[in-house]
């Protein structure tokens, strides 16, 4: 790869780094400036960038339970989306063209059902990398959202067969053989063990799923997705997902580049572009709408709606197919791209305060919400509670279970992701399902009775998330938090943080005492 390539990411990358946006904008930007220097795609970046969508898939997959992605509200919401916003946008634009005669949209009704399909779909690649960026990928909203992403995909695949003729062979059945097969390729994970080669049998599980669904005709990247899930119950899943995580991040630069890359857009081409992108506000409040239809709670109907209100990059394939059947003209390949490429940008600074505007509209927001909330959406009690850790990782399971150990049942844990809570249900622990930057759940909490609050969260945007919303109900006890590297201990003292652990310091000092007092030297030291 071309030298300059690299360069002019890592300067936009990082330009965008500074002005506290997200890299992703600046990688987007990389790819028109790139553009408009004379560079074009090339095979090399296409190919960092598909691996990079299929790695990024598989490490979702890791993330998924299969009942997340068969629930009521997931396959409701995405299939009545789909069909109502092709209905609405199709006619919207079908009379901008035939009846108010606007030549840009003078189409047939054929080819606006088509426009508006290929703008049916948000982004896996933005949506996923907001999540993961967030920390969110396991939350309520993050997890409606990629089942949501997965109903799309399936769309996706059926529209390949019916407009290309590209039916998958016959022995796509035999994919249900896979099943049976799950404990041999838990075994072969457990057996990989902890250095290089674990993320080598990351990618070819990834990219072996990817071939074999390709062989049978069936999207490969839905392969890629299947194999994270069949691995997702495996209690290395975790780890493996963090080997996978540079490699990820690094070939998706790929991805963003090759948007800007595809295609230098003129004025009109912008223009039309950002009219499209105000159709982003329909999608947004369409979303809402069928969330809170589907009694959904406000916080939840609003910040996932928030995630999927993008365009997604297979409106090009879309699109691609549109053109080739002379259904559409190739510069509609352009605007659309364009389209997409904004609507990534909205996408990441809007979420980047979704928390803060859900606050600032929140009282707004919880008028359309359901009287009666589904089961798992009721709020938790939190009773005889003096410490409550939030985070249950490697960290915040650590700090509960020694906790636990020296106070008993006055310790609660709390966490947003209901497997890690349903394994120490099990063990008879204090526990609750929640997510800690919730503002709603805070307010729903008896909190009055609690003396610390430990913070275990690896982001410390997300820390000091929490600590605004304890601020925010009047908490009155302690507030401590762990930080990974000594820059961010600053950061939340300032924002209200009363004691802050730096993880590496603190274990290290840990393990020196607990050698210590097992060697006997602390009495030979007195």
């Amino acid at each position: 790869m071309d030298f300059v390539i690299l360069l002019v990411a890592f300067m936009c990358g990082f330009a965008a780094k500074l002005v506290n946006t997200p890299p992703l904008i600046g990688f987007l930007a990389a790819g028109f400036i790139l553009n408009a220097l004379g560079y074009t795609n090339n095979d090399a970046l296409q190919i960092i960038a598909d691996l990079g969508i299929t790695i990024l898939l598989f490490t979702i997959g890791l993330k998924l339970h299969l009942k997340d992605l068969i629930a009521r509200p997931v396959w409701v919401s995405g299939l009545s989306h789909t069909a109502i916003w092709v209905a609405v946008v199709s006619l919207f634009i079908f009379v901008l063209g035939n009846v108010l005669m606007l030549e840009v949209f003078n189409t047939s009704f054929t080819t606006a059902a088509l426009i508006s399909f290929a703008l049916s779909f948000s982004s896996t690649v933005c949506v996923i990398k907001i999540l993961d960026e967030a920390g969110e990928t396991k939350t309520r909203h993050g997890k409606l959202a990629i089942g949501i992403l997965v109903i799309q995909d399936i769309l996706a695949v059926l529209f390949l067969v019916f407009s290309t003729g590209k039916i998958p062979s016959i022995y796509a059945f035999g994919l249900f053989l896979l099943l049976p097969c799950q404990p041999l390729i838990h075994k072969l994970l457990f057996k990989s063990g902890h250095g290089e080669l674990l993320p080598l049998t990351g990618f070819i599980f990834a990219f072996g799923a990817y071939s074999l669904f390709e062989m049978v005709g069936v999207k490969g990247d839905l392969g890629a997705l299947v194999a994270g899930v069949m691995l997702a119950t495996h209690a290395k899943a975790n780890e493996l997902s963090k080997a996978l995580y540079g490699f990820k991040d690094l070939f998706l630069v790929g991805f963003f580049l090759t948007i800007g890359l595809s295609a230098m857009p003129t004025w009109e081409m912008l223009a039309l572009a950002l009219f499209l992108c105000v159709f982003l506000i329909v999608k947004f409040a369409l979303f809402f709408g069928l969330f809170i239809t589907l009694r959904l709670r406000a916080r939840t109907a609003f910040l996932s709606a928030l995630l999927l209100s993008n365009f997604s990059e297979f409106g090009l394939i879309v699109g691609a197919v549109a053109v080739s059947a002379t259904l559409l003209e190739p510069d509609w390949l352009v605007i659309i791209a364009i389209a997409a490429s904004i609507s990534f940008v909205c996408s990441s600074l809007l979420y980047k305060h979704s928390h803060r505007l859900y606050m600032l509209y929140k009282e707004f927001l919880k008028r359309f919400e359901h009287p009666n909330p589904l089961a798992q959406d009721i709020y938790p009690q939190l009773s005889c509670g003096k410490v409550l850790v939030v985070g249950m990782g490697r960290v915040g399971k650590g700090a509960f279970k020694a906790l636990h150990t020296q106070m008993g049942n006055t310790v609660w844990g709390m966490d947003s992701d209901p497997q890690k809570i349903k394994s120490l249900v099990k063990l008879r622990k204090n526990v609750l399902v929640g997510d800690g930057e919730d503002i709603d759940l805070w307010e729903n909490l008896d909190v009055r009775q609690l003396e610390l609050v430990l913070i275990a969260l690896p982001s410390i945007e997300d820390a000091a998330n929490v600590t605004a919303q304890l601020k925010r109900i009047n908490y009155t006890g302690k507030i401590a938090a762990i930080a990974r590297y000594e820059d961010e201990v600053a950061p939340l003292i300032n924002h209200g943080v009363d004691k802050v652990f730096n993880f590496f310091t603190e274990a290290g000092l840990g393990f020196a005492e607990e050698s210590m007092a097992w060697a006997g030297l602390n009495e030979q030291s007195n």
